[in-house]
């Protein structure tokens, strides 16, 4: 098996996943799973679709991940890591589906409009 390139984003994040075989390393810009996430809440989102499909320890994963918030990027690198596992085996996917996590989340930081104080809120509007 050559190595397999995926990319998930949320929010701001873009996470690329390179997936090959091995014994279930997962590396995120250099460092390992749990130096760079060091909350149990993010270890296991990363983790989600690798438990789910029983993939723990039969895939290394290469992670480069930059953008957006730790919560984001942890999210981007999930996405990224179902569509690789999905590529692997399409039985994959009847699994990951139901979980909601080969959907991406479309939901963004809405833009600051001019004449406003943030992207609805208004200044404090004065009659006198």
């Amino acid at each position: 098996m050559e190595t397999i390139h995926k990319i998930g984003r949320r929010k701001t994040a873009v996470a690329r996943v390179y997936m090959k075989e091995g014994s279930g390393k997962v590396t995120i810009n250099k460092k390992d799973l749990a130096d760079y996430f060091p909350t149990a809440t993010l270890q296991y989102k990363v983790n989600q679709p690798l438990t789910l499909t029983e993939n723990t320890d039969k895939y290394d994963l290469s992670v480069n991940v930059y953008g957006g918030g730790i919560t984001g990027q942890a999210e981007a690198i999930r996405l990224a890591i179902s569509r690789a596992i999905c590529e692997v085996d399409v039985e994959n996917r009847s699994i990951l589906k139901p979980e909601g996590l080969l959907t991406r989340d479309p939901r963004m930081v809405e833009r600051k409009k001019f004449g406003q104080k943030k992207a609805r809120k208004k200044f404090q509007f004065s009659k006198r």
